[in-house]
């Protein structure tokens, strides 16, 4: 099953992993059948350049969904971690946001290069269980390429880019 997204940017697909990462996929599938990010936004680049919340172990992502003040759509799932699932954070990948374990939100992030801090493990979070990896853009490269280049001097955006729409479909 795919997610595509309609962006400002242009237009890009997520491949769910359903079969690696239930939980989580399912989360996010079901709130994408709810509707939850037709005119959400990207509000979250992170670079080498902008990262402020970690400076000490940047990261490159693109954040996007609902933030933590929305309502949100769905409770929160488990933690499934990459050591469980065995994907892991490498260019495209996309995961979930998270507070602590099982404290998921309808926010994601695609990974714009490898990230293994992210991994179980990694030293970005503090309790080392990484973040939920769910899934991977398999088509609409350059649109996320452009989201990318939207960055500004801080990690989060004060000119959001808009998700028109998302949908979902049968892999082709």
């Amino acid at each position: 099953m795919r997610a595509v997204f309609d962006t400002q940017c242009g237009g890009f697909e997520v491949e769910l992993a359903l079969d690696k990462a239930p939980a989580t996929a399912g989360y996010f599938r079901d709130i994408i059948r709810a509707g939850a990010f037709d005119g959400a936004a990207f509000f979250r680049i992170v670079a080498e350049d902008n990262a402020s919340l970690r400076a000490d172990n940047p990261i490159e992502v693109v954040q996007g969904g609902l933030t933590e003040g929305d309502p949100q759509p769905a409770p929160p799932v488990r933690h499934e971690p990459t050591s469980e699932t065995g994907l892991r954070h490498e260019r495209w990948t996309v995961s979930t946001a998270r507070n602590g374990p099982g404290e998921t939100y309808g926010s994601f992030f695609i990974c714009m290069r490898d990230e293994p801090a992210l991994d179980f493990g990694g030293a970005r979070h503090p309790d080392g269980l990484g973040f939920a990896a769910f899934g991977r853009v398999v088509s609409g490269f350059d649109a996320v390429e452009a989201l990318f280049r939207r960055r500004e001097a801080e990690e989060f955006l004060k000119n959001k880019v808009l998700i028109n729409s998302c949908w979902l479909t049968e892999n082709p």
